[in-house]
């Protein structure tokens, strides 16, 4: 096993081209006020020959599909000739000027030894972005780090000096022998993917298939660890028995414990969890966490080694676009709740359970109807995480789509090979042809930077898929990838025994409508398009008063009232639209189904029974 405690600054230099190897560039990241949330980083670049150097900082991570403009947090920017940490009194100041948002040009005239020094506000606690307490610092390289233009491929290095003795730092970057606190990266992409935590927390080391792990837990709460890191191993061993090993030397699990924070983003050989810091003892959120684990590693797959073509080369000053997101980021999550099946966490009925809680709400989203699944993935810039008032009326995420499409491709090619082959084949043919490839085998020539790494364009995964499938899916991703149709459910579950069962029995006819309290008022937060409370011209943000003239105080007391009518009733609602006294009349509707749930059929024939036993491993009379 290759040691990666030691970086060797020599063998990278041998490794890139010689044009690129001149400049090097360090990084020190200093925290003398922790409290002030502020950053002071220091850029370091030596060897320079031109006469104007042009830094540029990202506009996006990787694994997050919105432009996050982290530029903005960037102040006291400066720039001098030398080594202005040694001596900044006799350090020359040199000329500079902000090109766009995030483009700065220094005037080195003729200077080699370049020192830029800035600030960066950092007190945004998300696994994104950066952030900086009395406690601890966190930071992603993208939001904090300029990158050369030109040298992308240079050898960076980043220094940290804590600010006080007990803080500790946890990176997946290796250290720099005979260097304290010093980290280097082969490339810049390689920094971007390798997130630092610095400051007082918990780290238990474990080990799985002979590999290094840690699990890195910052904050308070009720996470019992050694539970969760005996979780963690058997979700790492139900992944790596998938696609045949571990691709890396060691693995960190950053996790940081939140007053109610949520998410995830992946790493090549880390990840970082933001979870709600009371959010271990019940068993569905205990479950969730683990689903969230699942997803963040099997990502390290699927994303970072097995990815878009549009993601093959990161340009971190403009969108990545894609259409392939919906096997991405869903695919990925219809396996955050297979693995944990595996994996024993719940049983076959409670696997069955997820589904159809992911369908549910997939069939209660009006967008389904409007935007297909490949649209959602190009349009993850400017519409999933921008979210307004029309959202669920005009979009669907690619996240929920991807996951239950991806599970009636499951069903399909299981059913068409009795569960001889799986959507397993398909993960396992895109990491060899993909994420583990040979330029010779592939014919193709490998990414400079990411030699075994060649990403797929959207025919290439439909090709991959139908290879498996065995058949041809044309009509299949017609209507559901690049379409909108209703997804036909019975017809991919029928062959093991299942249907789906909905639930048509709510007492409350149909507004269209969504309440929430904000401030002690019941607040109108959606409304679906063509909906009762729509056709009467109520209006998202409007103040819900009355109905038939009486208070409506909350949505409990709403739905309590509106009990006493029928559909096609009318009754006069009462709202305040935009400072607005206004009383609409209201033609009651059929209420909508709400739950979906997935079921045994009536007499399940000896076939269905075997192909649900081949699937799930338990006999279908168990549900």
């Amino acid at each position: 096993m290759k040691d990666v405690t030691r970086f060797d600054a020599s063998e990278v230099a041998r490794d890139l081209p010689e044009k690129l190897t001149s400049p090097t560039i360090d990084y020190v990241v200093v925290m003398p006020n922790p409290e002030s949330h502020l950053f002071e980083v220091t850029l370091r670049v030596q060897n320079w020959s031109a006469s104007v150097l042009d830094l540029k900082m990202p506009i996006w991570t990787p694994g997050s599909y919105l432009i996050r403009e982290y530029a903005k947090h960037l102040q006291d920017f400066r720039s001098r000739a030398g080594d202005s940490l040694r001596d900044s009194f006799a350090a020359r100041a040199l000329p500079w000027r902000k090109i766009s948002k995030n483009h700065w040009q220094v005037d080195t005239d003729s200077v080699s030894d370049v020192t830029v020094s800035y600030r960066i506000f950092a007190n945004e606690l998300t696994v994104r972005t950066n952030h900086l307490d009395g406690t601890h610092g966190y930071f992603n390289p993208a939001a904090l780090c300029f990158f050369l233009s030109g040298f992308d491929r240079a050898r960076y290095t980043v220094k940290i000096v804590p600010p006080r003795p007990e803080w500790r730092i946890v990176t997946a970057l290796p250290p720099v022998a005979g260097q304290d606190n010093t980290f280097a990266a082969a490339d810049f992409d390689t920094l971007v993917d390798s997130p630092f935590e610095i400051g007082i927390h918990e780290a238990c080391d474990f080990e799985v298939m002979g590999k290094p792990h840690q699990l890195v837990v910052w904050g308070k709460g009720n996470l019992d660890a050694d539970r969760a890191i005996r979780d963690i191993q058997k979700v790492i061993e139900v992944e790596a028995k998938m696609f045949g090993g571990l691709p890396y030397d060691r693995y960190i699990f950053l996790l940081h414990l939140s007053g109610s924070g949520y998410g995830g983003l992946e790493h090549k050989d880390s990840c970082t969890l933001n979870y709600p810091r009371f959010g271990f003892r019940s068993k569905d959120k205990y479950e969730r966490f683990v689903q969230l684990v699942a997803h963040e590693f099997f990502h390290l797959w699927n994303v970072k080694r097995i990815r878009p073509k549009a993601l093959e080369v990161f340009d971190y000053e403009q969108e990545n676009y894609t259409t392939s997101l919906w096997f991405s980021e869903g695919t990925t999550s219809y396996y955050d709740l297979v693995i944990p099946f595996r994996a024993g966490f719940y049983d076959a009925k409670g696997l069955l359970q997820h589904l159809a809680k992911e369908i549910t709400r997939l069939q209660t989203t009006p967008g389904r109807k409007v935007q297909p699944a490949s649209e959602s993935s190009w349009d993850a810039w400017i519409k999933l995480y921008r979210r307004d008032a029309n959202s669920d009326n005009s979009q669907i995420s690619y996240y929920l789509k991807g996951e239950v499409v991806s599970f009636l491709l499951d069903l399909s090619i299981r059913a068409q090979h009795g569960n001889e082959r799986s959507l397993d084949d398909v993960m396992r043919l895109m990491w060899q042809k993909f994420g583990n490839a040979n330029s010779e085998q592939n014919g193709k020539l490998n990414s400079p930077a990411h030699p075994t790494e060649i990403g797929f364009t959207p025919e290439e995964l439909k090709a991959a898929i139908e290879s498996v499938a065995g058949v041809d899916l044309s009509d299949f991703f017609a209507r559901y990838v690049d379409g909108t149709e209703e997804l036909p459910y019975d017809e991919y579950l029928e062959p093991f025994g299942l249907k789906i069962s909905v639930d048509e029995t709510s007492e409350i006819p149909r507004l269209g409508w969504t309440l929430t309290s904000e401030h002690g008022r019941e607040t109108i937060k959606f409304v679906e398009a063509g909906s009762p409370a729509q056709l009467a011209g109520i209006d998202a943000g409007d103040e819900l008063l009355a109905i038939e003239g009486f208070r409506v105080a909350n949505t409990e007391q709403a739905n309590e009232r509106l009990k006493d009518y029928k559909p096609g009733d009318t009754v006069a609602v009462t709202v305040f639209h935009q400072d607005e006294l206004r009383t609409c009349t209201v033609t009651l509707a059929a209420p909508q189904p709400t739950r979906y749930s997935i079921v045994p059929v009536d007499a399940p024939s000896k076939i269905q029974q075997q192909n649900f036993t081949g699937w799930l491993g338990v006999p279908l009379s168990n549900l």
